[in-house]
């Protein structure tokens, strides 16, 4: 069965934005730090690189290597549509939860108004284009984490060293204490460290 996944940027107090939804707080270090990190994202995660950046980092015709579906909120999908782009994601299925937002915004998106946790379960249930169960993409935001967390298989927080002080949490839901447990890490000489955690069953 496909497995969701939540890949997200942290700060060390649990912030994936600021007030106003900003995530140009997080340090990348200096330009040689900056480089190696990215080459590293880049190369282990394709899938998560914006359409409209891929040829620029050469990765235009790299093939997923994971994922071909990419699930969010509002929030997450909105700088894309704020710099006038429908379609942030088009080498992926992309559905955008939100009970506000148009449904012919783009026919590349699927808008979902309501229930997360039964379209994730009816994804999970199906195979891909070529009959494999690729996984999918939790891409944000604190609300939409929090509301699908009992179907959540994995996580991949980018720790960054920096405190924001308030913002959006990483998690925003209900009190119920689930636990991971810690599959891999790397660290990097900017500072990030990039854990992975598997839900324990």
């Amino acid at each position: 069965m496909r497995k969701l996944v939540y890949y997200v940027a942290v700060s060390l107090d649990g912030r994936i934005a600021g007030p106003g939804g900003e995530f140009d707080f997080y340090p990348a270090g200096d330009e040689q730090q900056a480089a190696a990190y990215s080459a590293w994202c880049n190369a282990r995660y394709p899938e998560f690189v914006p359409t409209a950046m891929r040829a620029a980092l050469g990765l235009a015709d790299t093939p997923n290597r994971r994922f071909d579906t990419v699930l969010m909120g509002l929030g997450s999908y909105r700088p894309a549509l704020d710099a006038g782009i429908t379609s942030p994601y088009a080498h992926l299925r992309q559905y955008v939860v939100s009970s506000t937002l148009a449904p012919d915004t783009d026919p590349a998106v699927t808008v979902v108004r309501a229930d997360p946790l039964a379209l994730v379960r009816d994804l999970k249930g199906e195979l891909g284009d070529d009959g494999l169960e690729w996984d999918i993409w939790l891409c944000g935001g604190g609300r939409l984490a929090g509301a699908l967390l009992p179907e959540i298989d994995e996580l991949i927080i980018k720790s960054y060293p920096v405190v924001a002080g308030a913002g959006i949490p990483v998690f925003d839901g209900d009190f119920d204490p689930t636990v991971f447990d810690v599959t891999d890490r790397d660290s990097f000489d900017n500072g990030v460290t990039v854990t992975h955690f598997t839900r324990r069953r």
